[in-house]
């Protein structure tokens, strides 16, 4: 009998006894199985700590501004497990997904795949059906043993660096970066959008023998009093609208993406006759994805985000002082293997009062509200609180203690912002 999608997902948590299992023989074995066919023409990988949805959003824009036909393989989803894979601007459908399910069943005899290997391989072998001009797949955890990384990418991106996942990446921004820089292939041009990487991820980028090209050195960012410029080494300057993501640090995903399209244009004849200017402005102003600093609406403010680590963090701080206005309620939940105080830290006494959500009953690595207190206390004494059983309550809570001029930020897991959401009716409907 055919499962259901819910059914399918349930099963392949189950495949697999570890729900993390890095490494690409497994999941290359069974894609070989499948014929391995290219997933599209050209194929651009997505890597880094922080930004990565944020820019595979500008590289689907500005590319179907262009009129190209293009794929985005993202996790982990919010509200649907469709959202994990676009085609041509649309959501692959159950059916669909259900169908390449059997197909990754049948490939992979007795080979045990993970939930993420298993969706990994159902976006490649859906972009390889339909006929892609450009696949664009954001690498899930760490980048050298990812499963996504089982592609030969034409172009890498590395957005940024920092401490995230030590316990799988290492236990500093140069380990961590060695293994970011594992997404890159010889001979290839390899974007790093971070203006200070660490010496980790260049020296692997070298030694890899990757085109490497670095924000602030190859491509620069420079912001006027309206719009802005993104300026190459080679003397292409493009001036563009604001992007239509919030955080100042848009620009830098937005750069990233340019560099990695500019590169591609000398790459792909196809691409190369492309109004580049046009379609990068009407990419960068029309690029949204779900929950970076999304704005619910109404007065006082809602705004919900995924930032979960210090870096994050330190972004949010960063949009919170470039617009001053009333308190700041925020609704925080995090996972048992994040920087909770570094979070904290990096927020400060920004937030006037926190409403600490319980994140236990929604996955075994969750923080219970008592922990989290714990942890505040620790990293900012003076800090004012409540705790709350659940993501809902803590939503709730925060709306009713705001005042009219205030900003509610809903964040710390993809979690928080998936309560949100639906506790607000609002999904990710493309």
């Amino acid at each position: 009998m055919t499962r259901t999608l819910d059914e399918w997902l349930a099963y392949q948590e189950h495949v697999n006894v570890r729900s993390i299992e890095l490494g690409l023989d497994r999941v290359r074995a069974v894609w070989q199985r499948m014929g391995a066919p290219a997933p599209a023409r050209r194929v651009i990988t997505v890597g880094g700590t922080n930004g990565k949805g944020s820019t595979v959003a500008m590289l689907e824009a500005i590319l179907r501004a262009g009129g190209q036909r293009v794929g985005c393989y993202t996790s982990p989803h919010l509200l649907h497990y469709r959202e994990r894979i676009r085609l041509d601007g649309r959501y692959a459908e159950d059916a669909t997904l259900v169908a390449s399910f059997e197909r990754i069943e049948a490939a992979r005899g007795e080979i045990p795949l993970t939930y993420f290997e298993f969706g990994t391989l159902a976006a490649l072998d859906l972009f390889a059906r339909a006929g892609l001009d450009v696949a664009v797949l954001e690498v899930g955890l760490g980048g050298r043993l990812d499963a996504v990384n089982l592609v030969d990418a034409d172009i890498a991106v590395i957005t940024t660096v920092d401490l995230d996942h030590m316990d799988w990446l290492g236990p500093d921004r140069d380990s961590i970066g060695m293994e970011k820089a594992g997404i890159a292939r010889a001979g290839r041009p390899a974007i790093v959008g971070e203006l200070d990487p660490p010496m980790g991820l260049l020296n692997s980028l070298r030694r890899i023998g990757a085109h490497v090209q670095r924000a602030g050195q190859d491509f620069q960012v420079e912001r006027q009093a309206s719009g802005w410029r993104w300026r190459h080494r080679d003397g292409t300057v493009l001036s563009l609208p604001d992007p239509a993501l919030a955080a100042p640090v848009q620009y830098a995903n937005a750069a990233s993406a340019l560099a990695a399209l500019h590169a591609l244009r000398s790459l792909d004849a196809a691409w190369g006759v492309v109004d580049f200017g046009a379609a990068a402005s009407a990419g960068v102003a029309a690029a949204s994805v779900a929950a970076r600093l999304q704005a619910l609406g109404g007065d006082p403010a809602l705004i919900v985000d995924v930032g979960h680590n210090p870096q994050a963090a330190r972004a949010l701080a960063e949009w919170l002082d470039a617009r001053p206005g009333g308190r700041v309620h925020a609704v925080y939940g995090a996972l048992s293997d994040k920087d909770v105080g570094g979070v904290i830290r990096a927020l400060g006494a920004r937030i006037d009062h926190w409403h600490l959500a319980g994140l236990e009953q929604d996955t075994p690595r969750g923080l219970s509200s008592r922990v989290l207190a714990g942890q505040l206390v620790l990293a900012l004494p003076e800090a004012r609180y409540d705790r709350h059983d659940n993501v809902q309550a803590a939503w709730r809570a925060a709306r009713a203690a705001a005042k009219p001029g205030d900003r509610v930020l809903a964040f710390g897991s993809f979690f928080v912002a998936a309560a949100v959401l639906a506790e607000s009716n609002l999904g990710n409907g493309a």
